[in-house]
């Protein structure tokens, strides 16, 4: 994985991060108002396994230049200051995320450059974000007492109680006011709900459910508008779930952006059978949920779906592997699945007489034990049990 922060801006292009392949598919991910790429900190490094990540600032927010925008902005002065950073990069087409405004930004491109989407997701944002009148006396708040007042109530409108991200806040305070001010122009001029059955991208939207900024409704809206659209609502998050929850976000851009873990949990099925994995799937916690991912997108996404080597010449190598390592348990279970894969007994006993030679004779002896217990259970018995 590479990472290439840019210290400074060329002139006239928004502040970015590109991680990840030059080669990768590109994502962007947009902020949220008041919020730098900072914001995505804990979903950027993952998500580049598998994608040529950008992450931008807003103007005047981290470091992007407050002239890249002025009173009376609009979403499309942002959308077009996006558009021009992907042209810089020779990116034509994307895959996009945005929060809140980020998200406004990323609905914009659906409608007006379509050509340019390839998915969206939108995450705790809206086809429209009140009316004029509460952004124009934010604005004016930032213009005239700049933003140490904003910045302290922004816990309230960001987070669960209890939660903290400082670093969220801080940039908020170090934000430029005059910039801010026209962020809040363009998010009070914003208005997409009569053009949402335009979009064509594939897209998910995410709603925390302790959000006052953008209530769930209003994600709820988008769902109905949008043809297509997959909506997700997550518990103990408030506007900015991308932070306090950033597990859970990442499994669902996971499965959004990246077809590797449905085609892995196909496969993983068919080897292992639905039983096995049924059962994995609700044994699956917080705490073991990116892991089963990480199998699934990786193992069975990517190794298993190689066509360098059939699946029956995997299955060789898997129990030629488990049977090195001693790792019994794991190696019943691809007994059965190298059954599934067309392996005969006698193949299978051949593959375990060739790791007597190369493992073992005692790794080789527990080898024979367990693959003639899953065979017995299968077939019934077909010859005395081996021992040592």
């Amino acid at each position: 994985m590479t990472s290439a922060p840019s210290p400074s801006a060329p002139a006239g292009l928004l502040h970015h991060r590109a991680e990840g392949s030059p080669s990768a598919p590109p994502l962007l991910l947009g902020p949220s108002l008041g919020t730098s790429l900072a914001l995505w900190d804990g979903l950027a490094p993952e998500l580049s396994a598998a994608h040529r990540v950008v992450r931008w600032d807003l103007p005047g927010h981290g470091g992007s230049a407050a002239s890249l925008i002025g009173a009376g902005a609009t979403v499309g002065d942002l959308a077009r200051l996006v558009l021009a950073l992907a042209d810089s990069l020779g990116i034509e087409q994307f895959a996009y995320a945005g929060v809140s405004l980020g998200g406004a930004v990323g609905l914009h491109l659906a409608v007006h450059h379509p050509q340019r989407l390839t998915r969206l997701a939108v995450l705790c944002s809206s086809a429209h974000f009140g009316g004029a009148a509460p952004w124009q006396d934010r604005a004016a708040l930032a213009r005239e007492e700049g933003l140490a007042g904003i910045a302290a109530s922004a816990p309230a409108r960001w987070f669960t109680p209890g939660f903290r991200a400082e670093r969220l806040v801080q940039d908020n305070r170090d934000a430029d006011p005059g910039a801010y001010a026209a962020c809040c122009d363009a998010l009070g001029a914003f208005d997409l709900r009569d053009r949402l059955d335009e979009i064509r991208a594939p897209t998910l939207l995410v709603a925390g459910r302790e959000d006052p900024a953008t209530p769930p409704a209003h994600l709820r809206e988008l769902a109905d508008g949008v043809p297509g659209a997959e909506l997700a609502e997550l518990a103990r998050a408030s506007h900015l779930a991308v932070a306090e929850r950033p597990e859970a976000v990442l499994t669902l851009l996971r499965a959004h952006f990246g077809q590797d873990a449905p085609r892995g949990m196909e496969v993983r099925r068919h080897v292992l059978g639905d039983t096995h994995v049924d059962r994995a799937q609700a044994r699956q916690t917080p705490f073991t949920a990116r892991f089963q991912d990480f199998i699934s997108r990786y193992a069975w996404g990517e190794i298993w779906t190689d066509p360098t080597l059939s699946r029956r010449e995997r299955s060789m190598v898997t129990l030629t592997a488990l049977v090195a390592h001693g790792h019994l348990d794991e190696l019943a279970l691809h007994v059965r699945g190298a059954r599934r894969n067309g392996l005969t007994p006698d193949e299978i006993g051949a593959v375990l007489q060739q790791c007597a030679v190369y493992v073992g004779v005692p790794a080789a002896n527990a080898a024979f034990a367990v693959a003639q217990r899953v065979l017995d259970e299968e077939e019934g018995p077909t010859q005395d049990q081996v021992t040592g």
